[in-house]
Formats: structure tokens, sequence, C-alpha cells
């Protein structure tokens, strides 16, 4: 094998030493790199030292069974697992393809048909790898993880699908509550993709006036362009679109349809190619059942969406965001960011940030602006000028409402089908059934 194609790499989990032997040597004359071991229980280990393509386990064997390895596995490893059986029979390859085995070969093997199996499983394990390699090193040349600040799930699946949509031209609507940062999300696509070199004019629709806002938007016929041919050849973002007048939404879907656009006072149609992208805090929904919205530009700003979750769904990316924007901020002021207590975390959790990321911004600066003087915690600069009140007594009290109020809202979110809900949270079943006991929640009070 070239450098540019290295060997596919198996290991080869086999009691029976001749017949671990026979599947050595058959491997190696493929051209495979091998690594075998006699017993599941040494999988662990092999693999810290060897970084396999695909893993061939029989299924019958002293200790760990390969049905044992492979629901061992399955929850810490993405490597495919292909078992192979002298004594395989139909329930038992069922179970493991239900269990998440790639595939089942039964012994006596065919040597074609098995190596074929393994190279198929190791191909689709690289392309997998590669991909999720490529998809960290676009994150850090885009330098979402600068902009997008966290680690919860969600932020991360938000990142990704920023990626993904970075690259069409297709239009995109951004959802979120008031400073969750539809802004932010809006330009990373712009500059990530391929209109990055091209302009980027963001409109706020809220903060035109019902009479100037055609002008704003069209241009004149004897005055400046507009928005619209501003953005000619790149991105126009449209924030609080709902904010958009009657008129201005007719004229600007003929112009989504049309590919051209007439200032006012105009008879000529300017033809005109830009990528459209929008927000809004508003259920958009509601807004075209009330009237003040146009279903039919609705459904043409409306090819891709992305929601951004309120930052009380995400409060595990408190306190990053938090010391992201201290140091920030303590570059500027020229001054070292203050260190942050127990008391300034139960006081971030015990916050339910109607402000969101905007919010949590203006606390760091007036946290640090505070600090400055020797003074100041976070539930000051949450509340200024104000006495906090109803602050927990400690971080362990803060944690246990916040993990309370998580739990009971994914119960209810998952109608009480607990496996649902431990997924949706990130924990274990058992976990979960733990923390409800200890927190004492009442499920079917929930439901």
């Amino acid at each position: 094998m070239t450098p540019e194609d290295p060997a596919l790499r198996v290991l080869v989990v086999e009691d029976d030493k001749g017949m671990r032997q026979s599947l050595v040597d058959l491997l190696e004359a493929g051209g495979w790199r091998v690594m075998d071991v006699p017993r599941a229980e040494r999988v662990a280990n092999a693999l810290e030292t060897f970084e396999a393509d695909v893993i061939l386990s029989d299924v019958r064997m002293p200790g760990m069974s390969g049905l044992d390895l492979l629901r061992d596995l399955t929850p810490q490893s993405d490597i495919p697992l292909v078992l192979i059986s002298a004594h395989g029979d139909i329930p038992m390859a069922v179970e493991a393809m239900q269990s998440g085995a790639y595939s089942f070969v039964e012994k006596p093997y065919e040597p074609r048909r098995l190596l074929s199996i393994l190279r198929h499983a190791a191909d689709q394990n690289r392309m997998r790898r590669g991909n999720a390699r490529l998809r960290a090193r676009l994150l850090e040349l885009s330098g979402l993880d600068r902009v997008l600040i966290g680690d919860t799930p969600a932020v991360r699946a938000l990142r990704r699908d920023i990626l993904g949509l970075a690259e069409t031209p297709a239009p995109v609507l951004i959802l979120g509550e008031t400073g969750t940062g539809k802004d932010l999300v809006a330009r990373a696509l712009h500059d990530i993709g391929p209109l990055s070199d091209r302009p980027f004019v963001a409109v706020n629709c809220a903060l035109l006036s019902p009479e100037g806002f055609a002008a704003e938007m069209f241009g004149t016929t004897d005055g400046p362009d507009g928005r619209i041919l501003q953005a000619d050849g790149g991105t126009l973002f449209l924030d609080e679109v709902c904010a958009c007048p009657p008129d201005v939404q007719a004229r600007f879907l003929r112009v989504l349809e049309e590919g051209a656009v007439t200032p006012e006072g105009g008879s000529a149609p300017v033809p005109v190619r830009l990528r459209v992208i929008s927000a809004t805090n508003e259920d958009v929904e509601t807004a075209v059942a009330e009237g003040r919205f146009r279903e039919d530009l609705y459904y043409r700003l409306n090819t891709f969406a992305l929601h951004l979750p309120p930052l009380r769904d995400r409060r595990d990316d408190l306190h990053p965001l938090l010391m992201h924007f201290l140091h920030q901020m303590a570059q500027v002021y020229e001054v070292p960011p203050p260190e942050i207590t127990a008391e300034d975390m139960a006081a971030l959790l015990a916050h339910d940030w109607p402000g969101n990321v905007r919010e949590l911004r203006s606390v760091a600066e007036r946290r640090l602006l505070a600090a400055r003087q020797g003074a100041g915690s976070i539930a000051e600069a949450i509340t200024p000028g104000q006495h906090p009140t109803d602050l927990p007594e400690s971080l362990r009290t803060a944690v246990a409402a916040l993990e309370r109020d998580m739990i009971a809202r994914a119960i209810t979110a998952h109608q009480g089908r607990m496996d649902d809900a431990a997924e949706a949270l990130g924990i274990g079943r058992r976990t979960l059934n733990e923390k409800i006991v200890k927190l004492g929640l009442d499920k079917d009070a929930l439901l």
C-alpha cells in the first residue's frame, strides 16, 4: 500500500488459536494491518494503541461474548464490528444486527465474502472519520467556535448546520428570541460561504419608518441605491423581517421571483442577484395567520430554518460565555478579569436570562467595571441597583434547581417516555431514574 492509500486496519478477536491465525494470515495476505487478541476483555486495551478501522469478533468465547463486546463498545465507539460464529442462526444474526453489528458471518466463511464485508465496513468508517476531521477543520478555519461559543449539543448542532448551509445560495430564516445572536449567525453564514468577498448588507426592519421603508429598500431614481441593490452579488440580511410593511412585502416577493428591482419613481427594473437571510424573534406562522406577514413570502424565505436556542436551555455554556466576555472586555479596559466564585456561579445558574447572550454580555461588562473599583459580584451585575433576594443559598442548591427544572421539562416534552427524555438530557436512563428520586420529582404530576 502507498502512503496515499494506507493499509486498512482490523482487530481480530478469536479465542480459537488455529482459527485466529487463519484469519490473520488471510487478512495480511489481503494487505491488511492486523492485531489479534484471544479474549474480548482485551479489546479496550488493544484499541488504546491500535486504531482499528473495523473489528472482527467471534461470538461464542469464554467470558465476554461477541454480543457482549458489541453492547459494551457501542456507547463509546463507532468502530464497526463484524461478528463471526460457527454456531450462528437466524435469531442470533437478528440480535446482532439489532444491537448495532455491521454484519454477521457464519463459519465456515467464504474468504472473498468476508474480505468484502470487512473492506466495506472499514471504508465507511474511514469516510466517516474523514468527514468528522473535515468538519472540525472547517470549524477551526471558519472561526465559528469563536463566534458561537459553547459546547452544549444544541450549539454544536447549530455550528454544523451553519457549515452545511454556508455553501448554498438558498434563503435561510433564523428564528430565536431577542439576544440569542441571530445577527452573528447571519454574518457567519456569509463570511464562511462563497460570497464572503461580496457585500453583506444588514437591514433592521423594525427600525425603518413605514413611510421611508420602500425608498430605503428599493432606492429612488434620483437618489442612492436602495439596500437591495447595495447587496447585489452578496447577501441581504433582513433582521426582524416580520416588521416589513405589507406593501413592501409584496414588492420584495416580486424581487425574489423576478431577480430584478424597480427603484421608487422608476419604470425600468434593474437585475439583481443576492442571497437573502432573514431573522425574527416572532412566531412567523402566527404572523401569517393574523395577516401581518404574507404566506407566499414566508415560504420563499423559509427554504432552510435555523432555530437558535435560548440561553436558559444551554446553561452549561454560561461559564465559558461569561469568561469569554470578561477576557474580551478586560483587554478593552486594560484590567485583569475578576475571579468567578461559587456564589457567582450560583447567581448565573439561578437567573433565567430573558435577554439571552446579549444580557450576559452586559452583565459581564458591569461586573468588570465594578471590579475596577475593587467591588461587585455577578448577582449585583444581574440586578444593578437592587439587592438580590431570591438567590439560592449555595451552588449545590442552584445546580439542583437547574437539574429539577431541566428534567421536568424533558419528561413533559417527551410525554413520559423516559428513554427519550434521558437521550435529550444526554444522560443514561439509570442516571435519570436516580436523579428523579434524589430530586423528589413526581413524574405522574408532570404529565
